[in-house]
């Protein structure tokens, strides 16, 4: 009737309900399975601080960082090649990226780590002499360190190309233009004017690299270097506590990767403030 107040009636989502309960029904039951699981959960943190896991857990972090850290540089330089107006070095750029993009991580940390079957010698002479800078047996230079950090290393470095590359096509002409006509030179203007705009782009693809990177490492273990799934195999293959030495690693991966998740956030602020 006129005058008589509408009762309003929230929409019921009885959806949101029903997925909602199934998936904390899914994690109850995941929850009772793993805990009836033959896992001495108990033994877990004495894997976690094994003096072994932590050699790993140094050696993974130390690999990840040198190899991204060298594949930024790189990638740098050949993103600039990918942009130079020299036909020879746009084409020389554009096949190091096909090359490394195109084979597996695994088949060049292989590849560099068996090295020593094609060159015994690794030898830079010194010019119109007979002496040497360097002449030492391959599988000395080229041991399990070298070969996983030239292995991701210039893998990660084609990929980091494309990304610096994107970063750089996204700033706008107009303002390298404006800066050439305040009077800026070309590396000031790309210091001052490019990088820091491009940045805003280069940064979240390359944390996401980096934390592939982290996990990559594990491929190292192929070639006996130490890393934490190599740690966490040698560990049970005396006790045969094969899960509980596995999960103290999946630990010290998911903490490694978040401290990267944590880094990555403060830098994308830091880069983003003129954005805000």
């Amino acid at each position: 009737m006129a005058g008589e107040d509408l009762q309003v009636v929230p929409i019921r989502h009885w959806g949101r309900w029903v997925v909602g309960a199934l998936i904390l029904g899914l994690l109850a039951a995941l929850g009772f399975a793993l805990a009836d699981a033959r896992i001495l959960y108990e033994d877990v943190p004495g894997f976690f601080t094994h003096e072994i896991m932590i050699s790993g857990l140094v050696n993974t972090v130390v690999l990840a960082v040198c190899a991204q850290a060298g594949a930024v540089v790189l990638g740098v330089v050949l993103a600039l090649l990918r942009r130079s107006p020299n036909p020879v070095a746009r084409w020389f750029a554009w096949g190091y990226i096909w090359l490394f993009r195109g084979l597996p991580v695994l088949l060049q940390i292989l590849l560099w780590f068996n090295l020593a079957l094609v060159f015994e010698f690794i030898s830079v002479p010194v010019p119109f002499t007979d002496a040497f800078l360097l002449h030492e047996p391959t599988n000395v230079l080229i041991t399990a360190f070298v070969a996983a950090l030239l292995g991701l290393g210039l893998n990660e470095s084609a990929y980091m190309a494309e990304i610096v590359r994107a970063g750089l096509n996204s700033v706008d002409p107009g303002q390298i233009e404006a800066a050439k006509a305040i009077g800026m030179t070309p590396g000031k203007t790309f210091r001052r004017v490019v990088l820091p705009q491009a940045m805003r782009v280069i940064i979240p693809p390359t944390g996401n690299n980096f934390i592939n990177m982290l996990k990559g490492t594990s491929m190292a273990s192929v070639i006996g270097f130490l890393e934490l799934i190599h740690a966490a195999n040698r560990i049970s293959s005396g006790n045969l506590e094969i899960m509980e030495t596995l999960i103290a690693a999946a630990l010290w991966y998911l903490i490694v990767v978040s401290v990267a998740n944590v880094g990555q956030y403060y830098l994308e602020r830091a880069y983003g403030k003129g954005v805000r």
